[in-house]
């Protein structure tokens, strides 16, 4: 693919090379009052398609860096609900059962613990 892309530049070239030697001829513009340019017919023709180019060129990447700045923007605010919703609010601490203190401290995985007997 990008063999194409290149081929298609130098052909590109080689047809404004060729135009631009064939129609090197001075041309006269007729600025404001009696002010008269003398310029060649090549460079009068790349001066009008940059004079059409830039501002649309701007446009499109004034436009451009707006989307992305909006997008970004938004990306971020997305991850902060993402990430509000990954997170579980602590749990609160259970109520004190109703046996008493001895008992529970005294249980533990293996059973509740004997205590004065040695093995």
């Amino acid at each position: 693919m990008n063999f194409l892309k290149t081929l298609g530049w130098v052909v590109l070239t080689v047809l404004v090379v060729v135009f631009s030697i064939d129609n090197w001829t001075p041309v006269d513009v007729n600025l404001w009052g009696n002010l008269q340019a003398r310029i060649k017919l090549p460079i009068l023709m790349l001066l009008s398609f940059l004079l059409g180019l830039v501002p649309a060129l701007v446009y499109y990447r004034t436009k451009s860096w707006r989307a992305t700045r909006r997008l970004s923007s938004v990306e971020r605010e997305l991850e902060d609900v993402r990430g509000f919703r990954r997170y579980s609010p602590p749990t609160t601490p259970e109520a004190p059962s109703a046996e008493p203190v001895s008992q529970r401290i005294g249980a533990g995985p293996a059973g509740p613990v004997r205590t004065g007997e040695l093995p």
